[in-house]
């Protein structure tokens, strides 16, 4: 693809996520004016941007999309579901065409052009309706005058043009009326006041001189230029100030906000916009020229540009403020902009990799060091480790990026599914400030949408019920991420029916997972659904019922060295935790040792170490401070031939709310790890989750936490079991 085309792919997909939460924002009651006009800067950004790389079909439908949200902007249609829905049908049709250009595809498939055609006749439909409903009446009807006594200037929805003649016009062949005439051809006078207050004693009065002057109230669609032109031939033998109906200051200040984000004067952009004039600028640039000049003889403050054009009445406070605003905005982000750099994603798995290397080769450095016994050796090698320790964190800092753009897309994944499924469901997010490594972000969305979607079909009950069992009608899901014991976990919550746990349990009996006589705790019980093909579903929707899904989230998060817990509560809703690592690249170890192989064990993992007792030599559980810790022997577990030493250790590690014991013959202690993944061949292998190489050039196996201590935990049950068989 073409580094132009991918530059504005990329801008135009973030434009399209703000115009697509911001449409979302105002369907949930955000009737800010800030808002709106932020829906309306992205659609005309896209717009504006597609026109110059000259993308057409992009342009022409987003031209659609964008007369819309202009009259939703003005107040002209009505904010409702069905405007919402069109508009954000018209966002995955933009999506669409950008994925077509991500691929190299400039033009639209007559199949994709069809579909854009039928959406942009639908979104047409919401520009006609004013227009249709307001045919015909007389335009009187915009606004009705008001008088403002203090002032005495008129407050209206109509132009105000305020002119004085100079003495000469008369002289130099131009009659003041014949100017208020060809006014005429634009509008109507709604109100005129003739200004007489120039006008000398008859004995002092000059016949060939002009002392009058107008107040006006225009009704006109014209725009300023065009109403400033009539005054073209005396505009230099006048005093002439017009004045926008206040109804137009709103747009004024919207075109402000939609202007492209260069840099410009505080004059450039009210020309720009169309508040003000050249000719009104040059006049008031002059006259901050002259007021300078007084103020440097006089040491004081030259006045600002805004402050002339105000005072002189060429245009109003508040389109002054929206300006410098604007100026204020563009300049803040030029300056962000300035400090940041766009990188491929590529090029930062290169890094990655790289310091990867830098890792491995510093350990082997101080392994040498360490060897030779050389103090200064030792000391320079120590050195070197802390500054490679430092360069990994910075290059993985690199990667991280804030969960919230992930858990934003749900907004419109709840708010669709919640219309297929006829409930009112609200979604909450909370922790979207937490970063975690961009890989991890990329693939966590897929177990992400399956979690919420089972929470709306499955966990969230119908209006009805939740009536009947004392609920708000509006169903909560809520998403939470944050950090904990150098992992991230994120929540997927409901406030719906829970689990049905004896259903659930009769379900597996059917399908031959459990034996009928079998005894299982309710967490248990509830662990079942992420068995592969296990289902509860009356029948088969678009949502579910096809019995996969919560296997295909346990599987893609184990993927990702996470687990993935549940917790319910029947009746009163479900909570599915999932812990996952910060980064996939290099992690922190604990470097343990069985006969000739070295294993590591991530340290976030690693709880304390201690020496495993006699007594449990011949059981599979010890007793920890009173609590039952399950291990498992990695010695039996990787089939090693040789004889265990007099001294094993216990490395008691946790995974979620986990506890168990890894039984090894060594402790070397904390280790840098690369994690390099498993080939295909290996992948099937349990307890196993990477590889990484040591110093000394030797492959180590990197332990997989999650899959050990369940291990453990099953052997402990089987042993209590036989245990109390024989008992009995």
């Amino acid at each position: 693809m073409d580094e132009i085309f991918s530059v504005f792919a990329i801008e135009a997909r973030e434009q399209l996520e703000a115009l697509e939460n911001g449409l979302m924002q105002i369907e949930q009651g955000d009737r800010d004016p800030e808002t709106i006009n932020a829906v309306f800067r992205a659609a005309h950004t896209i717009k504006g941007a597609s026109g110059v790389v000259e993308i057409a079909p992009i342009e022409k439908f987003t031209h659609v999309l964008e007369n819309v949200l202009d009259r939703l902007r003005n107040g002209e249609i009505e904010v409702g579901g069905d405007l919402i829905s069109a508009l954000l049908q018209g966002c995955d049709h933009i999506g669409a065409l950008l994925g077509k250009i991500e691929n190299g595809e400039v033009e639209a498939d007559p199949e994709m052009q069809s579909a854009g055609d039928a959406i942009a006749e639908r979104l047409r439909a919401f520009t006609a309706a004013p227009e249709a409903a307001t045919a015909g009446l007389p335009d009187q009807q915009e606004g009705e005058v008001e008088r403002d006594g203090a002032a005495g200037t008129a407050i209206h929805d109509c132009w105000h043009i305020s002119i004085r003649f100079g003495r000469d016009v008369l002289r130099n062949g131009m009659d003041p009326l014949a100017f208020l005439r060809y006014l005429l051809s634009l509008g109507e006078v709604a109100h005129i006041t003739t200004l007489c207050d120039a006008m000398p004693d008859a004995e002092e009065m000059d016949p060939e001189s002009c002392y009058l002057g107008f107040e006006i109230n225009f009704r006109s669609h014209a725009d300023k230029d065009k109403i400033e032109a009539v005054f073209d031939f005396c505009r230099d033998q006048c005093e002439l100030h017009i004045l926008p109906p206040h109804s137009k200051i709103g747009d004024y200040m919207a075109l402000i906000e939609a202007l492209p984000e260069e840099v410009m004067r505080l004059g450039e952009i009210l020309v720009k916009s169309g508040a003000l004039t050249r000719e009104e600028l040059d006049q008031g640039l002059a006259k901050q020229q002259t007021a300078a000049q007084q103020a440097a003889a006089a040491e004081q403050q030259a006045p600002h540009i805004g402050a002339i054009l105000i005072e002189a009445r060429m245009v109003q406070p508040e389109i002054v403020e929206a300006a410098a605003v604007k100026q204020k905005q563009v300049g803040e982000k030029k300056a962000a902009e300035a400090r940041l750099i766009r990188v491929q994603a590529d090029k930062l798995d290169h890094l990655i990799d790289l310091v990867g290397k830098l890792v491995i080769a510093g350990a082997s450095a101080n392994l040498l060091a360490q060897k030779s016994r050389q103090a200064t050796l030792v000391e320079a090698t120590s050195v070197l480790s802390r500054l490679v320790e430092n360069i990994r964190d910075s290059a993985l800092q690199l990667r991280m990026v804030q969960i919230g753009e992930t858990f934003n897309r749900f907004h419109r994944v709840v708010r669709d599914t919640s219309k297929e499924l006829g409930k009112e469901i609200e979604l909450t997010i909370r922790g979207a400030e937490t970063e975690l490594d961009k890989t991890v972000v990329e693939k966590i969305g897929d177990p992400l949408m399956h979690l919420v979607r089972n929470a709306m079909d499955h966990g969230i009950e119908p209006a009805e019920l939740r009536a009947a069992r004392g609920k708000p009608a509006v169903g909560q899901v809520e998403l939470q991420a944050y950090h904990d014991s150098g992992s991230i976990v994120i929540e997927v919550s409901d406030d719906g029916g829970g689990l049905p746990k004896e259903k659930i349990r009769r379900k597996a009996i059917d399908r031959g997972i459990i034996g009928a006589a079998q005894q299982l705790s309710e967490q248990e019980i509830a662990n079942l659904i992420f068995e592969p093909g296990f289902s509860t579903a009356e029948k088969v929707t678009n949502l579910s019922g096809r019995g996969v899904g919560m296997d295909v989230v346990r599987s893609n998060i184990r993927a990702l060295r996470g687990s993935v817990e549940v917790h319910s509560e029947e009746g009163r809703g479900s909570r599915f935790t999932i812990r996952l690592p910060l980064t996939l690249a290099i992690i922190d170890g604990f470097l343990v040792g069985v006969e000739k192989s070295s294993y590591v064990i991530p340290l976030e993992m690693v709880v304390e170490c201690l020496e495993l007792k006699e007594a449990a030599v011949d059981r599979n559980y010890l007793n920890l401070r009173g609590e039952v810790l399950p291990f498992v022997r990695l010695r039996e577990l990787f089939e090693e031939t040789g004889a265990a030493p007099a001294r094993e250790n216990v490395v008691v590690v946790k995974s979620g709310t986990q506890k168990a014991g890894v039984v090894v013959d060594v402790l070397h202690g904390e280790f840098q790890t690369v994690i390099k993944p498993l080939g295909a061949l290996f992948r099937h292998l349990r307890g196993i989750a990477g590889s990484t190489i040591l110093g000394s050039g030797d492959v180590a196996l990197i332990l997989d936490v999650q899959a050990l201590t369940q291990l453990a935990a099953s052997a402990e049950e089987r042993t209590l079991a036989a245990a109390d068989s024989r008992v009995r």
